[in-house]
């Protein structure tokens, strides 16, 4: 392979927990790095700017006020995160952001609606998770914003964290794709059901195979496409992912991932990533950042042979 294929990514942290309910995922972009993210992107023939970890408040650990945990903060993260996408997407680069909670999600995937309207571009979502994270004030049992991010994207959420792609909206119901599904309380059931959302969950993927799966998940992505992987680390199974903060028995092995992984960077239409809920602190020898990076390198292209 050719040491310069021409694209460039930014690496964007954001060291927060503030949308989650334990602590520690804010110690996440440095475990990445830690685990040799840079360096593996980097020789796979990418340039990698790695733009250090954005500041912003810190978590106060307080209750929920009117049904919604850390408010506050979570809006002033999320403006970060959508600076910071905004700029790389408007300088032509592939930003990952590397989290942190995936609440953060809000700020990145709304800049990257705003910039894909803005190129006439179609969106899609791949959405890599055990929970489908389409919780609102009304229905979430704790109030904390990262099981909410789908619903504010949606335009469903609190008005305060919806409309920042310019419309209230920043995705339509059919351009999200969820992968992994295995966790979905009973108001969220109704949701997806009500909404029409697209997801592949465990069973589906047990029942048809990730390959299957994955060929539907995609079927629509042409070249006017951007790819936007929002990666959830407790998608996979807790056996080969310990460190993240709500791990669900049951996921995608490390090889289901991978294919899953190798089949987006085959589409060629991969235009920005989120990974996130990395928590080093219930890690084991930080296996699970280590794993990240193997499947990061994956969905930008590394592959076992040339094909």
């Amino acid at each position: 392979m050719s040491n310069d294929n021409g694209t460039t990514l930014e690496l964007i942290g954001a060291p927060t927990d503030v949308g989650a309910s334990v602590r520690g995922a804010g110690m996440g972009p440095d475990a990445l790095r830690v685990a040799g993210l840079p360096e593996a992107l980097a020789r796979q023939g990418f340039t990698v700017l790695d733009r250090g970890n954005l500041a912003g408040p810190a978590t106060p650990w307080t209750a929920p006020t009117n049904g919604l945990r850390h408010l506050d903060e979570v809006i002033a993260w999320n403006r970060s995160v959508y600076a910071a996408v905004d700029t790389a997407l408007g300088t032509g680069h592939v930003p990952l952001m590397l989290g942190g909670d995936h609440c953060l999600a809000i700020g990145s995937v709304s800049a990257v609606a705003w910039h894909a309207r803005k190129r006439g571009k179609k969106l899609r979502v791949v959405w890599l998770d055990a929970h489908s994270d389409v919780n609102t004030e009304t229905t979430s049992p704790s109030g904390n914003l990262h099981g909410m991010p789908v619903s504010c994207l949606l335009g469903h959420g609190p008005a305060v964290l919806t409309g920042w792609s310019g419309e209230r909206a920043a995705l339509e119901h059919d351009a999200i794709r969820f992968i992994g599904i295995r966790s979905v309380d009973a108001d969220e059931k109704e949701a997806i059901r009500t909404l029409g959302l697209h997801v592949f969950d465990m069973r589906h993927i047990d029942e048809h195979g990730m390959r299957t799966t994955m060929t539907e998940a995609l079927q629509d992505v042409d070249e006017d496409t951007h790819l936007h992987v929002s990666f959830d680390l407790d998608c996979l199974d807790p056996n080969i992912a310990p460190g993240v903060g709500t791990g669900v028995r049951g996921g995608p092995t490390y090889r289901e991932m991978q294919l899953c992984m190798e089949m987006i960077a085959d589409t060629g239409r991969l235009g920005s990533v989120d990974v996130v809920e990395l928590n080093p602190a219930l890690d084991v020898r930080n296996q699970t950042a280590e794993v990240a990076v193997e499947l990061i390198e994956s969905l930008f292209g590394k592959s076992t042979l040339v094909r």
